[in-house]
């Protein structure tokens, strides 16, 4: 199955075309919706990996439904499509974050390229965000483990290397993480008010 994509636009004979395209290339149109609400709903249910939006709806405009997909990481990417290019919607389209920019009527030639590459970049900023959770994590354990090793080394009069073996041995006897052990003795220094 495709990458999947939601398309909102208030012109179904915009919708049909583009889905039919896209469609025929292989995707996956999960939801083919007409205004901004319906485009964060359809994008809640389905997660797309792009989510493809006219600017101009009704109810709720696509720059103010791309603002709330974006904040709620509800689709991976996203691309603006609309009858208009002037330089304040791009401006805005630039300040939302969006990784593409389609002005009406689209073709083929034109809309296959903007997809492709916009589902590229978003895949890498999926990646890019994981990575710095990760290394978000990894820094706090390592923070953890250090203000437990300077506990145990004024506490007991360790060495650096003998207060880390001592979390070790701790982690490795009470089968859970160093992280949590650092943290249990954190906890215990601070109720003990040392």
């Amino acid at each position: 199955m495709g990458k999947k994509i939601v398309i909102a636009d208030d012109e179904p004979i915009t919708i049909m075309d583009i889905s039919e395209i896209l469609t025929e290339e292989g995707y996956n149109v999960v939801a083919e919706v007409s205004d901004g609400f319906d485009a964060i709903e359809a994008c809640r249910q389905h997660k797309p990996d792009l989510a493809l939006l006219d600017i101009k709806m009704p109810l709720l405009s696509g720059i103010k439904a791309a603002r709330i997909i974006k904040e709620e990481e509800l689709a991976e990417t996203i691309v603006f499509l609309t009858a208009y290019s002037n330089k304040d919607f791009i401006s805005q389209a630039k300040e939302v974050g969006i990784m593409g920019y389609l002005v009406k009527p689209v073709d083929k030639a034109s809309l296959l390229p903007v997809i492709e590459l916009a589902i590229a970049k978003g895949e890498e900023m999926v990646d890019i965000k994981e990575n710095i959770k990760v290394l978000k994590s990894k820094l706090e354990k390592r923070k953890l483990i250090s203000r437990a090793k300077g506990i145990l080394m004024d506490s007991e009069g360790l060495s650096e290397e003998a207060a880390y073996n001592k979390i070790r041995k701790l982690s490795m006897d009470k089968r859970c993480s160093m992280k949590e052990i650092a943290h249990v003795i954190i906890i215990n220094n601070n109720c003990l008010g040392n």
